[in-house]
């Protein structure tokens, strides 16, 4: 269960704002500015790829455009915890307190997003909207908090999907088969079109609550809420019924309309391979609000920025599944290798045999995302890979320890499943209770985590083995 005395003990306060977060990036170093003028297309995603998870990119006046744009907010997990104000290791304990415990929002009357107005719509001259992968179909939002309404209860969903630029007020929106699709189905059922609102700019807390695993009608700014330590403030679009939160960067107000379907894609997703070109959902753009001194954030495809925003909620939410039935269950990682939603890595403090494939199984229910499980014993660091492989090597057995489930609901994204239907495959790596003492003890050399290396090692002699052979008079015959 999460460790209470670290969540009610924080390190710092919780970042609650994009520009504080900002301020944050550039005090650690991890900012970096590029020239005035970066090309939209292409070039600006390029350079900020180049530093994918070494430091954010702010572009000034890119493709001449006023606006700048922002990058690779999260480069890395220990970026999160410092935007959470903990530890690297309370993470998904703080994620876990917020869901459980969520803040709900407070309207205001006014807000900063909506200084600015624009009631003609010309989403590529009033905006800075990046084409980011070679084969991308044209511009994209990447990053835009889409926040929806359900059309019989009023509750809000937030969530991010892609949004191509199809025309000067219209989107082509991808909807996944989740809560944004489930409202717009209401909707399209009565032939009206689901009032939306898309956005840009936030908080890095904010962003993540959106990639929460809740249940329909569930509210993410309220997690968003949690995470900051205070109710969010959010202020009613102008065109609509949606509330967006009051300190945004930019709010686009529309509906994606009724019976509408355009083609969109390809598009460079998080699998990094592209989303096919398919007819997608429209949205029709009223009116878009912003800051006098508004900030784009853009997030490119499969960098890390991207992978840690979909992985942490998933890991809190499946840790929080798995534990209420094997509260044995001590920690689970979702491996970037695995793209932060395909490959599940569990440490499991082992009680009794066939335990490991029960915990697999459970993580199949947990995401139908989830498509390998590696299940290891409590001694394996699973956020280090060489160590998941080592005890896959060393502790699995193909033929007893493999569990395969065919033809499952499965990631869409997936290019090798077949219209998302995927198999699933679980490893057992943990040693049998069975085994012989001793057979599976691991190689320690006493006193190595406690070496003093700048201590012991002779700076001086800059590798120079013979000087230091001669000079100590230890001569090899």
């Amino acid at each position: 269960m999460p460790d209470q005395s670290r969540l009610n003990a924080p390190v710092a306060a919780p970042v609650t704002t994009l520009r504080g977060w900002l301020d944050n990036l550039a005090e650690h170093g991890r900012l970096a500015v590029i020239r005035p003028d970066v090309g939209l297309r292409f070039e600006l995603a390029a350079i900020s790829k180049r530093l994918d998870g070494s430091k954010a990119t702010f572009f000034p006046h890119p493709g001449g455009h006023a606006i700048p744009v922002v990058s690779g907010l999260f480069g890395d997990r220990a970026w999160v915890a410092d935007a959470m104000g903990v530890t690297a290791d309370a993470v998904l304990a703080r994620f876990s307190a917020a869901v459980a415990n969520p803040l709900p929002w407070r309207e205001v009357k006014s807000a900063p997003v909506q200084e600015i107005v624009h009631d003609q719509v010309d989403l590529l001259r009033l905006l800075p909207i990046p084409t980011h992968n070679e084969l991308d179909s044209g511009p994209y939002i990447s990053a835009g908090l889409l926040i929806s309404r359900n059309p019989r209860t009023g509750v809000q969903n937030v969530a991010i999907h892609r949004c191509q630029v199809n025309a000067p007020d219209e989107l082509g929106i991808l909807l996944l088969p989740r809560h944004t699709l489930a409202f717009y189905e209401a909707a399209e059922r009565d032939a009206e079109a689901l009032e939306i609102a898309i956005v840009i700019g936030v908080d890095p807390l904010t962003s993540l609550a959106s990639q929460s695993i809740a249940p329909l009608d569930f509210d993410e700014l309220t997690i968003a809420g949690a995470l900051h330590g205070e109710p969010i403030e959010v202020v009613k679009c102008q065109t609509n019924a949606v509330r967006v939160p009051a300190s945004a960067e930019i709010v686009l107000e529309g509906r994606i309309l009724p019976h509408r379907r355009e083609p969109e894609g390809p598009f460079g997703e998080f699998p990094q391979y592209y989303g096919e070109r398919a007819k997608r959902h429209v949205a029709k753009i009223d009116r878009i609000t912003h800051r006098r001194d508004a900030i784009f954030h853009t997030i490119v495809g499969g960098a890390n920025e991207h992978l840690l925003l979909g992985a942490i909620p998933r890991e809190a939410t499946l840790l929080g599944h798995l534990r209420r039935n094997f509260p044995n269950v001590l920690d689970v990682h979702l491996s970037m290798g695995g793209v932060g939603r395909y490959v599940l890595y569990v440490k499991l403090h082992k009680r009794q045999e066939g335990e490991a494939k029960n915990v697999i199984m459970g993580a199949f229910a947990g995401h139908y995302d989830i498509k390998h499980v590696i299940v290891v014993d409590q001694d394996v660091d699973i956020h280090n890979w060489r160590e998941v492989e080592w005890a896959v090597a060393t502790r699995a057995q193909a033929d007893q320890d493999l569990v395969i489930v065919a033809n499952a609901q499965g990631s869409k994204l997936d290019p090798s499943s077949h219209d998302g239907v995927s198999a699933k495959m679980g490893i057992d790596a943990t040693v049998s209770l069975s085994a012989p003492a001793g057979k599976f003890k691991r190689i320690y050399v006493p006193g190595e985590e406690s070496v003093d290396l700048a201590a012991v090692v002779d700076t001086k002699m800059g590798g120079d083995w013979r000087h230091a052979r001669d000079g100590q008079g230890q001569r090899t015959k």
